[in-house]
């Protein structure tokens, strides 16, 4: 077995979106498994739905690579953790090379989360993949950019994709071979082999099924026929030499150390800071069940923390309020109490808590080392899907993560046994961490269909897209963030909430110049549409077991 410090890789990209990287991308993890070799998939940002088709073709999990996520520093480590036990790895990028986060400034030299930085990082090549589609002799003018944009970039060489013709194969690798890039593929067009897909991208894999699995044997066989798998297993290489990222490590360190940026200061203090300075200026807009227009900071100041909050994550039973705080959370910054080290695992008195995650067709967003960061924190990981299940016994603590519950409204309204389980185990305080779909999911109704009625808002399909990353601040502490607490995560959903409540909200941040208040805090559940990697966070995930492991000892005294 090669060891994940040696395992070499090859990124695939694209100069611009749509010109078949996914389908490029999957086709070759499933062609180089077949011949063989142990791969492990990886996706640049924060796609969710790429990564399933790329685990049905590799026959693990896929994971994301995502600088602004989780930090460029953890690229490499993730990597090696994603790649262990396998001698080769596929990396699919973003968009187009050298796309990534729009800096207004234009001062980094590289695109934040762009597919150029993360195979810098890997020091892996690019395999780019050309539309050949209204391409002939220019596309050498188009190829000699793209190798000599950056010079830390090193292009392997080139996939043609969707090509017309014999006689247009010919033109295109004459074109390839006056820049002296390599021809690796080219793909006839085919288009039979689209994936289905609705207003966020391809449907996920595990809402299609055996379509999604035939169309990935597919891809494969495409590319096995038309790709040099043996040149690209050789091309294939990287510098990497960081140690591997590891769970238990991860959170072990967010236990013993307390955060250096809030220990000089009290708690009132450092929040007031960060704050008033987050939402210093800007036109006040909520696209969440936040009550905007009643809170202080939308009359253009921010109240202080009491004001909007501090239950500190220390599962104040139903009725009390979100400002009452707890004494033994005051000091700035403080993590979750202590915790005991059971068998590798971190525990509070011994509990090994079960949380619930929901899965199934209509909760498909998820990282792999979200679950990974729960059990090394010592929690017992229990799926169980929202239209048919009810709560698993035991459950002391729920993830809600994303996915297309408007595509499922109907399913989920009818599992009105779970809906009432949900409603009641959170008024009584169990900890559930809801993003995107979970916050839908949590609110009184979602396209007129009865929902969990834990979030004081209603929902529905909305008109126009909600995506990017955003720059969070923490409004108020819940059982996984303390007020104050900056967090980078990505907005990715089309629907909307049309009439709230006056639920706390969960975060703030500036788009376009506008103050958003997003999400709601209600006893310890945390609910928003933001989407946060847990690798870039382990603090948060560590806090969420400890509250699920209180409320399991709580329950088991009553």
């Amino acid at each position: 077995m090669v060891s994940a410090g040696q395992v070499p890789a090859v990124v695939i990209a694209a100069p611009a979106s749509g010109s078949g990287k996914t389908t490029l991308a999957t086709g070759l993890i499933g062609a180089l498994r077949r011949a063989g070799h142990r791969v492990a998939p990886f996706k640049v940002g924060p796609d969710y739905i790429d990564p399933g088709y790329h685990g049905l073709a590799a026959g693990r999990p896929g994971r994301n690579l995502d600088p602004v996520l989780f930090g460029a520093e953890r690229v490499v480590p993730l990597y090696r953790h994603g790649a262990q036990g396998c001698d080769l790895a596929v990396v699919e990028g973003v968009m187009g090379l050298f796309d990534g986060r729009i800096d207004e400034h234009h001062a980094a030299p590289i695109a934040e989360g762009s597919t150029a930085q993360v195979a810098g990082l890997l020091g892996a090549p690019v395999i780019l993949v050309v539309d050949a589609r209204g391409h002939s002799q220019s596309l050498a003018a188009l190829l000699h950019g793209f190798a000599t944009f950056d010079s830390a970039i090193s292009l392997g060489g080139v996939i043609l994709n969707r090509v017309g013709s014999e006689r247009h194969d010919q033109v295109l690798r004459a074109a390839c071979d006056r820049v002296g890039l390599p021809v690796l593929g080219s793909l006839p067009r085919m288009a039979e082999l689209e994936v289905p897909s609705r207003h966020l991208g391809l449907i996920p894999a595990v809402e299609h099924g055996h379509a999604a699995t035939a169309a990935v044997e597919a891809m494969t066989d495409l590319v096995a026929a038309h790709v040099d798998l043996p040149t690209i297993a050789r091309l294939a290489r990287s510098t990497v030499t960081t140690p591997a990222w590891d769970p238990a490590t991860a959170i072990g360190e967010t236990e013993d150390s307390v955060s250096a940026s809030n220990a000089a200061a009290s708690v009132d203090e450092a929040v007031s800071a960060v704050v008033t300075s987050a939402f210093a200026g800007g036109a006040s807009r909520s696209n969440a069940p936040a009550g905007a227009s009643r809170t202080a900071a939308s009359a253009g100041h921010i109240p202080e923390l009491g004001a909007v909050g501090s239950s500190r994550g220390t599962g104040a039973p139903a009725g009390v309020a979100n400002g009452a705080r707890s004494a033994d959370a005051a000091a700035a910054g403080r993590a979750a109490p202590a915790a005991t080290r059971v068998g590798g695992a971190a525990t509070r008195s011994g509990l090994d808590p079960v949380i619930a995650m929901a899965g199934g067709p209509a909760f498909t967003f998820g990282y792999a080392e979200h679950r990974e960061l729960l059990e090394a924190a010592g929690a017992r990981v229990v799926v169980f899907d929202p239209m048919r299940d009810e709560l698993p016994t035991g459950t002391a603590g729920l993830v809600l993560p994303g996915g297309f519950p408007e595509e499922h409204a109907a399913a989920l309204a009818a599992n009105d046994r779970l809906l009432g389980q949900v409603a009641e185990q959170a008024g009584a305080g169990l900890p559930v961490h809801a993003e995107c779909a979970g916050l839908l999911y949590l609110c009184r109704s979602l396209d007129g269909h009865p929902m969990a009625g834990v979030v004081d808002a209603t929902a529905e399909f909305g008109p126009r897209l909600s995506l990017g990353y955003r720059d969070a601040v923490a409004l108020a502490d819940s059982a996984l963030w303390r007020a104050g607490e900056r967090v980078r995560g990505h907005e990715f959903h089309r629907t909307r909430l049309v009439t709230t409540g006056t639920d706390t909200p969960a975060w703030g941040w500036h788009t376009a110049g506008d103050r958003i208040r997003d999400g709601a805090l209600i006893h310890r559940v945390h609910a928003s549409y933001l989407h946060t990697h847990p690798a870039g966070n382990p603090r948060a995930t560590s806090r969420f077991v400890a509250a699920a492991a209180d409320y399991a000892r709580t329950r088991a005294t009553v």
